[in-house]
């Protein structure tokens, strides 16, 4: 039986899904393009007799989400960009900490404040992060309104299920576009937070939760066990879309929205004869690049296509290992890169690699 889809913009169809989520506590401040988001759940939160705050600050507001989430509810916050720029330093203390905070980044253009344009410039941010130390986060990158509501689901359960901070890296066009979606029901199993969430010592012996080790060995021993934590999200939870990989001669790469384009200027290649292939990374963090490099190791070359100077093209690379060529094509911000564009500078690229190989 097919659920019933409503017409949604993205932004909306993320707070509702929050909501179906089970997120009892939200925290924000308002910032464009994802402001939607909080003016949602200004109302409905308070309809469910759930936590909403409209914080003073972007630092007040994730502290709050770090607050609440150590007590083992679900709880969000959402931002944009250079306000994202300010929240660095506690994610990292969540990460440290071990606690399941859930951040949506509706992506600006930047650096600075920038402006509202369309971008995909925080990729870096939100893989490498801009807080202290070795710390990973688990990155989500929707491409549909759809997406928005299924990745928003699994946000929330990836964050209590490894107790790691999960980033929804969405885009200011992805936020504002409005696309038919269904919610359904939250899809995942409740995690039992009983063993680590701050809900006082009646019955139990008192516990608590930091982020350093006053001892030497012990602080090392917390960032190996960090590190394997997340080589376990990597084993398990690492996600890609491809299409038309297996006789392709070029694959074209591309995350977020940007992927329905190179989808369809796929469709036009193979139609003037150019055997074209897409691959998608869900999951920017864990980046998957044992597939990028099975694909390499078959003699696919690669094409990366963003939004921004080039930032996950080092990704790209780095999986591909020289076994293959790696070329961009990318504007920073803005009109997004339409087919067109796309499909000639694919075609540019391919006739000046044949011009330097003969």
């Amino acid at each position: 039986m097919n659920e019933e889809k409503v017409l949604v913009k993205g932004n909306y169809a993320i707070a509702q899904a929050a909501i179906n989520a089970g997120c009892q506590c939200y925290f924000g401040y308002p910032i464009t393009p994802q402001t939607e988001i909080g003016e949602y759940l200004s109302g409905k939160m308070q309809e469910l007799g759930r936590a909403y705050v409209c914080a003073e600050s972007e630092l007040g507001a994730i502290n709050m989400v770090m607050g609440a989430v150590s007590t083992g509810v679900k709880a969000m916050t959402s931002s944009s960009s250079c306000a994202v720029a300010l929240m660095q330093e506690a994610l990292s203390y969540a990460a440290s900490d071990e606690l399941p905070v859930v951040l949506v980044n509706v992506m600006r253009t930047g650096p600075g404040l920038g402006y509202i344009y369309p971008a995909q410039g925080d990729y870096n941010q939100a893989v490498y992060g801009g807080g202290n130390g070795d710390y990973k986060i688990i990155v989500l990158a929707p491409s549909t309104v759809q997406e928005c509501v299924d990745l928003t689901y699994r946000a929330f359960y990836l964050a209590q299920k490894y107790r790691n901070p999960v980033i929804l890296l969405a885009d200011g066009l992805l936020g504002q576009m409005m696309e038919p979606a269904s919610f359904g029901e939250y899809p995942y199993p409740e995690v039992d937070v009983s063993s680590w969430a701050l809900t006082g010592a009646k019955g139990r012996e008192a516990r608590s939760i930091y982020s350093c080790a006053r001892e030497e060995k012990k602080q090392i021993q917390h960032i190996y066990d960090l590190h394997k934590k997340f080589e376990k999200i990597a084993e398990n939870e690492t996600t890609y879309e491809e299409f038309n990989t297996e006789d392709a001669d070029i694959i074209l790469v591309a995350f977020g929205s940007m992927t329905r384009n190179i989808k369809a200027a796929m469709n036009v290649l193979r139609k003037k004869g150019i055997k074209a292939g897409c691959f998608r990374p869900v999951t920017l963090s864990p980046f998957p690049h044992k597939r990028l490099e099975e694909l390499a190791e078959l003699g696919k070359d690669f094409i990366v296509v963003e939004m921004n100077m080039g930032q996950m093209l080092k990704d790209v690379k780095y999986a591909v290992g020289g076994k293959s060529k790696v070329e961009l094509v990318n504007r920073p911000c803005g009109e997004w890169l339409s087919v067109e564009e796309i499909v000639s500078s694919v075609e540019k690229i391919r006739e000046k690699s044949y011009a330097t190989s003969i």
